[in-house]
């Protein structure tokens, strides 16, 4: 992409959704978010009443006598976006691709964590982790991210979700927020997720592309996958080969539903058909 080209679309996203996170998403944020974390502060003396499991054994033991752990909340938190570069992210067929819908949602949640004084880093992925950008504040910082969204190339198009998760893990010390932003169709990831998922808070934002739920009747086609390279013809005339499709799909969406739930991770889909405000919004309010 020219200079130029990217310097007016990065000024184009920043426009759009700075604006919506100062009208919109920038208090829902705050509650949503602010004051999950907690951070020792200090130890004290017991007091009649503390709740037990609070006791410093350790400083207890030293003094012969019990002291309770004092936690704060933390005020300014620690976000890591870890966004889908994958082949599948350059699919669409509405007026965006996921990759699309994936950006402005990253720029969004981006200026919201500025707005709240808190640090943003990145992790884009595909089956390895491409890019690592650590967390930073300021406005400089949200356009160099957004800059790589748009003009970002990945050196793999396959997907693998393990590898940025336990990446997250182990790079993060500080328990952080952390948004997957991705389309979610990858191997087996619930172990990685749940080893995250108790270190830190974790949403899963799923987007989407309609004809992903189902395949309209337009006869004889060939597909490629865009990760593989694989390509495959499908009579899609047939009444069979679309049920047997939507099944996948059903059974696709409920498995990764379920891993969810498991994990005790929020989520929230996003269509590249619809707005993607609405959705955003709800997962705020669910919190």
């Amino acid at each position: 992409m020219e200079a130029t080209e990217l310097i007016k679309k990065v000024r184009r996203i920043e426009i759009k959704t700075r604006g919506l996170t100062r009208h919109i998403f920038a208090g829902q944020y705050h509650s949503a978010f602010k004051g999950r974390g907690i951070a020792f502060s200090e130890v004290r003396e017991y007091i009649y009443g503390d709740d037990i499991r609070s006791i410093d054994w350790n400083v207890t033991a030293r003094f012969n006598h019990p002291y309770v752990k004092v936690f704060e909340e933390e005020r300014e938190l620690t976000v890591v976006l870890l966004i889908d570069v994958s082949g599948s992210g350059n699919f669409g067929t509405t007026v965006s691709f996921k990759r699309d819908v994936m950006t402005e949602i990253a720029a969004v949640l981006s200026f919201s964590a500025i707005f709240n004084n808190d640090k943003i880093g990145v992790i884009f992925f595909s089956d390895k982790v491409e890019k690592f950008i650590p967390p930073k504040k300021g406005r400089k910082h949200i356009l160099r991210i957004i800059r790589e969204l748009l003009d970002f190339t990945s050196e793999s198009r396959k997907t693998n979700l393990n590898v940025p998760l336990q990446f997250l893990t182990n790079a993060i010390k500080k328990r952080c927020t952390a948004f997957i932003i991705s389309d979610f169709i990858a191997p087996d990831f619930e172990d990685a997720l749940r080893i995250a998922s108790k270190k830190h808070d974790i949403a899963a934002l799923k987007v989407f592309d309609p004809v992903e739920t189902s395949i309209p009747n337009i006869g004889l086609i060939k597909i490629s996958d865009s990760e593989t390279g694989a390509e495959k013809w499908i009579d899609t005339s047939t009444k069979s080969s679309r049920k047997a499709y939507e099944q996948w799909w059903r059974e696709h969406t409920g498995i990764i539903k379920d891993i969810f739930k498991r994990c005790g991770v929020d989520a929230a889909c996003f269509s590249t058909g619809e707005d993607y405000v609405k959705p955003l919004i709800n997962l705020f309010k669910t919190r």
